[in-house]
């Protein structure tokens, strides 16, 4: 058993979130794991192919209940979901606008409600929007697989859960990191531009995660400074 020494920075989240390590991306999963070396333990929560739905029950078994005292604190938690959930009819991953927006409110709840088993007012919880989508460069990867697939995702419709993420994170007084716009705007607001900052048209390549990582750490200091590298001490001393 690994005794508990340090408390937690979690990243939950779809395939985005899971290749936060993948070699050669300098995910914002690595980059955090090395600014928060010996503060706190980045733990990667991460779930290829999963919306928000899906994830809902695996959430539930990360996070511990508030009556177990031994457990490590968590500090932050992101939650980075819409890429799939916005996938189009017949996908089994599409999950309706709606009901996603009461996913992501019932995640947020299960940290912030009094009420809820993992109730933990210490937790700071930051909301990520998905990435645009490029469907020049999403069409052409899955044409090209065999069997050749149909495309699967809108760009219009990834905006909306874009959108729906910012609104939820303002309904619930949580911080929020946009990567849709972020990556929009570099791309001077051409969709085809965006082949700069994703691998595949949806899964985002080291100058995207590079963009990401960036404006996290911006929000932590402005909204969260308390939880912001710079401003946690070593866990043993110097």
């Amino acid at each position: 058993m690994s005794a508990h020494v340090l408390d937690v920075f979690m990243l939950f989240g779809d395939s985005i979130t899971q290749g936060a390590w993948e070699p050669g991306r300098n995910g914002f999963g690595q980059r955090l794991a090395h600014v928060y070396a010996r503060k706190l333990d980045i733990l990667n929560r991460g779930l290829s192919g999963y919306n928000t739905t899906w994830s809902i029950p695996c959430l539930e078994q990360c996070l511990a209940k508030s009556a177990d005292k031994s457990a490590p604190k968590l500090r932050v938690l992101t939650v980075w979901f819409g890429a799939n959930d916005a996938c189009i009819k017949p996908s089994p991953q599409h999950v309706p606008l709606p009901t996603f927006v009461s996913n992501l409110e019932r995640m947020v709840d299960m940290v912030k409600s009094p009420t809820s088993p993992h109730y933990s007012p210490e937790t700071r919880i930051i909301l990520i929007s998905p990435p645009p989508v490029n469907t020049f460069q999403r069409r052409a990867d899955l044409e090209s697989r065999n069997p050749p697939l149909k495309l699967d995702r809108e760009f219009e419709t990834t905006r909306s859960y874009a959108q729906a993420v910012r609104d939820v994170a303002s309904e619930k007084g949580v911080a929020f990191v946009d990567v849709w716009n972020l990556l929009w705007e570099a791309s001077g607001q051409n969709e085809q531009e965006l082949s700069r900052f994703l691998s595949d048209g949806l899964h985002l390549n080291a100058e995207g995660y590079r963009i990401m990582y960036e404006e996290l750490v911006s929000t932590i200091a402005r909204e969260h400074p308390e939880v912001h590298y710079d401003n946690i001490g070593y866990v043993f001393p110097a």
